[in-house]
């Protein structure tokens, strides 16, 4: 049972994505992250929308459009690995997308990647220091993640929970535009 009171959220259906080239991101999330490619639809533009498989009946989707504009690292998407250099974005972008596999599976996953080529970024034992990751796990670390790049430069996560969250996890009040907390909030 869920925890939203006003919708039947059922999970995500799908997060749709733009590709540079649709064979190179095919050949990607099909022989390099071992998703199948579920649907393929060509749109009336000459353009391309293809969806892959992610498990759980949820998809991840890309575009691919004729004229699209070019990437813009560092402002529609990171410049960089976390952990590695600097990964904010702008204002309505999409940051990363965030795989949630098996935390037994991790380290497995890890060298998988390796083997196959793909440059990942340390490996980061999330936590509630003031730095936000851990030198090493311990007690305290909710999630291990591990970040790479697709082709075209979309930051992609695997995620693996430590721990089930509280309502202790929920703690800070949300700030507004200019950094201040907001009047009254309770976290």
């Amino acid at each position: 049972m869920g925890t939203n009171t006003e919708f039947e959220l059922q999970g995500l259906c799908h997060l749709a994505l733009v590709c540079e080239d649709m064979e190179r991101t095919v050949d990607f999330y099909t022989n390099v992250l071992g998703m199948k490619l579920s649907k393929t639809i060509q749109l009336p533009n000459g353009g391309q929308h293809f969806f892959f498989d992610m498990g759980c009946d949820q998809y991840l989707a890309f575009f691919w459009f004729p004229n699209a504009p070019k990437r813009a690292p560092g402002v529609a998407s990171a410049a960089e690995l976390p952990g590695v250099g600097d990964i904010a974005t702008a204002h309505g972008s999409m940051n990363h997308v965030a795989f949630k596999i098996p935390l037994d599976k991790f380290d497995e996953y890890k060298a998988k990647l390796d083997a196959k080529g793909v440059r990942t970024g340390p490996v980061l034992e999330h936590d509630d220091s003031p730095r936000g990751v851990a030198e090493k796990y311990h007690d305290g670390v909710y999630v291990r993640s591990m970040y790479f790049f697709d082709p075209d430069g979309v930051l992609l996560e695997f995620a693996a929970w430590t721990r089930e969250l509280t309502e202790d996890d929920v703690n800070l009040a949300p700030v507004n535009a200019d950094g201040v907390p907001a009047q009254g909030a309770s976290a």
